[in-house]
Protein backbone atom coordinates (compact mmCIF):
# COMPACT_ATOMS: atom_id res chain seq x y z
CA UNK A 1 0.00 0.00 0.00
CA UNK A 2 1.26 3.61 -0.44
CA UNK A 3 0.71 5.05 2.70
CA UNK A 4 1.26 8.72 1.64
CA UNK A 5 -1.31 8.17 -1.24
CA UNK A 6 -3.66 6.22 1.31
CA UNK A 7 -3.31 9.16 3.89
CA UNK A 8 -4.16 11.56 1.78
CA UNK A 9 -7.16 9.90 0.48
CA UNK A 10 -8.13 9.48 4.19
CA UNK A 11 -7.35 12.91 5.07
CA UNK A 12 -9.27 14.32 1.80
CA UNK A 13 -12.38 12.90 3.78
CA UNK A 14 -11.58 14.06 7.01
CA UNK A 15 -11.20 17.33 5.75
CA UNK A 16 -14.92 16.86 4.52
CA UNK A 17 -16.45 16.23 7.55
CA UNK A 18 -14.80 18.71 9.59
CA UNK A 19 -16.13 21.41 7.99
CA UNK A 20 -19.54 20.21 9.01
CA UNK A 21 -20.79 21.25 12.54
CA UNK A 22 -21.69 19.44 15.92
CA UNK A 23 -24.93 18.69 15.02
CA UNK A 24 -24.63 17.45 11.66
CA UNK A 25 -21.92 15.06 12.84
CA UNK A 26 -24.10 13.95 16.16
CA UNK A 27 -26.85 13.13 13.36
CA UNK A 28 -24.38 10.40 12.05
CA UNK A 29 -23.30 8.86 15.54
CA UNK A 30 -22.98 4.96 15.28
CA UNK A 31 -23.00 5.27 11.29
CA UNK A 32 -20.47 3.23 9.90
CA UNK A 33 -19.90 4.52 6.00
CA UNK A 34 -17.82 2.17 4.31
CA UNK A 35 -16.35 2.84 0.42
CA UNK A 36 -14.35 2.82 -2.11
CA UNK A 37 -11.62 5.50 -3.68
CA UNK A 38 -9.26 5.51 -6.30
CA UNK A 39 -5.73 7.11 -5.80
CA UNK A 40 -3.53 8.54 -8.65
CA UNK A 41 -1.65 5.77 -9.03
CA UNK A 42 -4.92 3.93 -9.45
CA UNK A 43 -4.67 1.67 -6.65
CA UNK A 44 -8.36 0.84 -5.18
CA UNK A 45 -8.75 1.79 -1.57
CA UNK A 46 -11.47 1.14 0.74
CA UNK A 47 -12.34 3.84 2.98
CA UNK A 48 -14.56 3.24 6.40
CA UNK A 49 -15.79 6.32 8.51
CA UNK A 50 -16.95 5.60 12.09
CA UNK A 51 -18.95 7.95 14.20
CA UNK A 52 -19.24 7.75 18.22
CA UNK A 53 -19.27 9.49 21.77
CA UNK A 54 -15.96 9.79 22.53
CA UNK A 55 -16.96 9.44 26.31
CA UNK A 56 -20.33 10.32 27.15
CA UNK A 57 -23.57 10.62 24.96
CA UNK A 58 -23.63 14.07 23.89
CA UNK A 59 -20.69 15.44 24.77
CA UNK A 60 -17.16 15.37 22.77
CA UNK A 61 -17.59 13.21 19.21
CA UNK A 62 -14.71 10.80 17.90
CA UNK A 63 -14.89 11.18 14.23
CA UNK A 64 -12.36 7.55 13.06
CA UNK A 65 -11.91 7.04 9.26
CA UNK A 66 -9.60 4.04 8.45
CA UNK A 67 -8.16 2.97 4.89
CA UNK A 68 -6.78 -0.28 3.39
CA UNK A 69 -6.08 -1.38 0.01
CA UNK A 70 -7.33 -5.09 0.25
CA UNK A 71 -3.98 -6.73 1.02
CA UNK A 72 -2.02 -7.35 4.14
CA UNK A 73 -2.86 -3.87 5.80
CA UNK A 74 -6.70 -4.90 5.97
CA UNK A 75 -5.79 -6.61 9.06
CA UNK A 76 -3.88 -2.99 10.33
CA UNK A 77 -5.09 0.08 8.06
CA UNK A 78 -3.90 3.21 8.51
CA UNK A 79 -6.32 5.33 10.54
CA UNK A 80 -6.71 9.24 11.25
CA UNK A 81 -9.23 10.86 13.58
CA UNK A 82 -10.61 14.04 14.90
CA UNK A 83 -12.44 14.90 18.10
CA UNK A 84 -15.49 17.57 17.96
CA UNK A 85 -16.43 19.48 21.44
CA UNK A 86 -20.31 20.20 21.90
CA UNK A 87 -19.07 24.18 21.52
CA UNK A 88 -17.82 23.48 17.27
CA UNK A 89 -14.01 23.23 18.80
CA UNK A 90 -11.80 20.13 17.66
CA UNK A 91 -9.59 18.85 20.57
CA UNK A 92 -6.04 17.96 21.25
CA UNK A 93 -4.99 20.18 18.15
Amino acid sequence: MNEKEAQELLQQQLSRLRSQSYAELAKQIGDIKTFEATGPTGTSYQIEIQFIWDDKQHGDIRVMGAIDDGGIRAFMPLSLSFIMSPAGKFIDE
